[in-house]
């Protein structure tokens, strides 16, 4: 049996995940480990590199729309009769998701996408339902937090007077313009460091696409729309007060930022993006971020300490990944002057005095996790944790591997399948099934060819 594993679940599961894989790199004579741990896009490819190997079924720790993915990117490449099973029998949510399966966003496809040249680039992480009935409305592909600012400069380039609607997640789209706007603001003209390159003509055509220059990117940040009411619960949680916490008490770190969060904590990661010392983009770029700026210092040969401060703008179940790769770059280079710290900014509603916090206390223990209603968790900020994440646990993966194990033709793991919601479904006389896959291959068309698919251009220039 295979396990595909998103990032953001529980640290917990994570070691013991990562604890297997490492057993198995060094045991199995297998070309490829039957765990991994990634984002939703490449958990698909890593499910499909499994049955490859021989897996006779797979189980997916994550939410709901991301089994849903792994099973059609697996049916995709010829693995459709192999299982894919989630931990819980009860839907695993997302607030992400569920706000694209809204009537109000098919008003906004159907308003924002009667332009005779419009293109839908929607989140990877939405329901198939939403992508087929989002096809079924206005040309579309998917995009992941990695690829979306390749996706609309490669198709604002290759269509003229293209629209681009985003959705449904608001603050991506909205960042996305900041960042366009924070390049621009950064031109030939415009206020850069000494240090810094200016994002002038040629910048752009080097570092962003070669086709866009200064001109470009203006008409392309005017053709954005975005739809406006879409967030992660999640990445909400980086408000105000954790931007003022950052800016306060953390100014010589490295800041990262996940496209998710919100327009404040996206500023100051972009601004530190632009000098070298930030990143935003996806969990992949961030944990990329992170693992270059380590090595660099590892493979400095400085005989001084260096502590290395990283604030982690996304969820905290990245830190597995993180601390892991730290670790091998650390052990490589058998450098023990490197230290890495990885801080989470939270607000002050994510922790509560303690009966030690008063004074002349000898504890030291002032202040614990957790708000006064007694979850760790705040909408202002800190402990971001998702909750549909941690719907898997290793209880219930245990639970899964013993029934595939022991029964697998046990009718109780039915409840456990991706949803079917679009399965036998026709829109307009179309396979749904096929409607909600075309985004998707489309979206990997791209990622190989470099280029928006002629068939999805020829769909955009007769406006279907």
């Amino acid at each position: 049996m295979g396990i595909v594993a998103h990032y953001y679940m529980d640290v917990e599961l994570q070691g013991v995940l990562t604890a297997v894989q490492k057993e198995q790199q060094l045991t199995s004579n297998k070309t490829n480990p039957m765990v991994a741990i990634a984002d939703s896009l490449a958990m698909g490819d890593f499910a499909v590199k499994m049955c490859e190997e021989g897996a006779e079924a797979i189980a997916c720790l994550g939410v709901d729309f991301m089994s849903e993915s792994v099973a059609t990117i697996m049916a995709k490449n010829g693995f459709g009769h192999i299982p894919v099973y989630r931990l819980n029998a009860n839907p695993i949510g997302c607030s992400l998701a569920e706000s694209a399966e809204r009537e109000s966003y098919r008003a906004w496809l159907k308003k924002s996408g009667k332009d005779a040249a419009a293109l839908h680039v929607v989140y990877i992480n939405t329901s198939l339902e939403t992508k087929a009935v989002s096809t079924s409305i206005v040309p579309t592909i998917t995009c992941t937090s990695s690829n979306v600012l390749a996706t609309i400069l490669q198709a604002s380039s290759q269509i003229p007077d293209l629209k681009i609607l985003y959705g449904p997640d608001t603050y991506m789209g909205n960042n996305l313009v900041t960042m366009i706007d924070s390049i621009l603001a950064h031109g030939s003209n415009g206020q850069t460091s000494d240090d810094v390159d200016p994002w002038d003509d040629a910048r752009i055509a080097r570092d962003l696409h070669p086709a866009h220059n200064t001109e470009s990117l203006r008409r392309l940040r005017d053709s954005i729309d975005v739809y406006p009411s879409g967030n992660c619960v999640v990445h909400h949680m980086f408000g105000s007060e954790v931007v003022s916490a950052v800016k306060r008490n953390y100014d010589d770190a490295y800041v990262t930022a996940h496209l998710e969060v919100p327009g404040e904590m996206f500023e100051i990661a972009m601004e530190k993006s632009l000098e070298g010392k930030g990143v935003v983009g996806s969990t992949s770029d961030i944990l990329k971020f992170i693992s270059r700026k380590v090595a660099e210092a590892a493979e400095s040969n400085s005989t001084e300490q260096s502590r290395l401060k990283f604030i982690l703008g996304t969820e905290a179940g990245m830190v597995t990944s993180i601390v892991k790769s730290v670790r091998e770059i650390l052990e490589r280079t058998e450098n023990d002057k490197v230290e890495a710290e990885i801080v989470f900014p939270v607000s002050s509603e994510a922790v509560m005095a303690t009966d030690d916090s008063a004074e002349g206390s000898s504890s030291g223990l002032a202040v614990v996790p957790g708000v006064a209603g007694g979850e760790g968790c705040s909408t202002a900020g800190g402990c971001a944790t998702c909750p549909f994440m941690k719907m898997n646990d290793l209880d219930a993966l245990h639970d899964i591997v013993d029934m595939v194990e022991t029964d697998p033709q046990s009718p109780k793991l039915k409840a456990f399948l991706p949803p079917d919601r679009v399965q036998g479904k026709k829109i307009d006389g179309v396979s749904a099934v096929d409607l909600g896959s075309e985004p998707i291959l489309f979206m990997r068309e791209f990622m190989q060819e470099k280029a928006i698919p002629d068939a999805l251009v020829k769909k955009i220039a007769a406006g279907i």
